[in-house]
């Protein structure tokens, strides 16, 4: 679903964003002559991992198809301090124009794919995959889970729409475990349906459902090893709950499958890189 999704949301983020920043025209770019040509390089000035080519090239080919880009690294590719990641060459009312569009773009993406490198070289040596989740940056909900992947790390659902996840309150208002699993099942056929359960008394109640996934919610470690044994591997585990690099490898060494860190797209902090104009 994502991939299908990528390129459509791509051009709606780079659109969106060059609105929002050039409005009704840069007029501080207007003071450079029309016909001004320039070179700039991007350079970044703190470790990482690459992610956003795809944007980045995209915002200079909205704004003027004369702009090359000349990429020293790809998607994925480690950084160092100092080194250099692409050269333009192009009109310089263009180039000025997209200079932080672009760079918010690459800066936010990297940090997003950095952290989901740090936490999939945490566990891997284990068979446990670490997920996303619905708590992306509003209308960069592709992008990031893009710049997940090629962190390493892996996708949970895309949206409300392409998997169900029965929480708390569905369960509530369903009325029981059984009856919301039966009226997914109706409602979604073919979709993954996961529950989120709380205790081993749900655990037991989910297991008689056409329940696909449990969703294990602020389990401690002794608890989702516990869980781990009860089902033994008749339905796929997920933990979720404060899951940080400090405590995610004893999560991932109890069994559970999956493991799913809001943390990979809110907590992140865009990394540090900086454009050089030469006209």
């Amino acid at each position: 679903m994502l991939i299908e999704v990528l390129d459509e949301a791509l051009l709606h983020n780079v659109r969106a964003a060059l609105a929002e920043d050039i409005g009704s025209g840069d007029i501080t770019a207007a003071l450079i002559p029309a016909d001004s040509q320039a070179k700039a390089t991007v350079i970044c000035r703190e470790s990482g991992v690459l992610c956003g080519m795809a944007w980045f090239n995209a915002v200079f080919a909205e704004l003027d198809t004369a702009i090359t880009v000349e990429w020293a690294a790809r998607d994925g590719d480690v950084l160092s301090a100092g080194q250099t990641l692409c050269t333009l060459n192009g009109p310089a009312r263009a180039i000025l124009s997209g200079e932080r569009t672009a760079l918010n773009f690459l800066q936010t993406l990297s940090a997003t794919s950095g952290l989901a490198r740090r936490y999939a070289d945490s566990v891997s040596d284990l068979p446990v995959k670490i997920l996303d989740t619905r708590k992306t940056i509003p209308g960069l909900r592709a992008a990031q889970k893009y710049a997940v992947r090629i962190g390493g790390c892996h996708n949970h659902r895309a949206g409300l729409y392409d998997a169900v996840l029965i929480k708390e309150n569905h369960i509530a208002a369903a009325g029981s475990i059984a009856q919301a699993v039966e009226h997914a099942a109706e409602n979604s056929p073919g979709k993954m349906i996961e529950v989120e359960v709380e205790n081993a008394a749900q655990i037991h109640a989910a297991l008689e459902t056409a329940a696909t996934r449990l969703l294990l919610d602020n389990f401690t470690t002794e608890e989702l090893r516990a869980a781990v044994a009860l089902v033994g591997g008749r339905v796929e585990l997920e933990a979720s709950g404060s899951f940080d690099l400090d405590n995610i490898r004893a999560a991932a060494e109890t069994g559970v499958d999956y493991i799913s860190v809001g943390g990979l797209t809110k907590n992140i902090q865009a990394i540090d890189l900086s454009m050089r104009f030469a006209l």
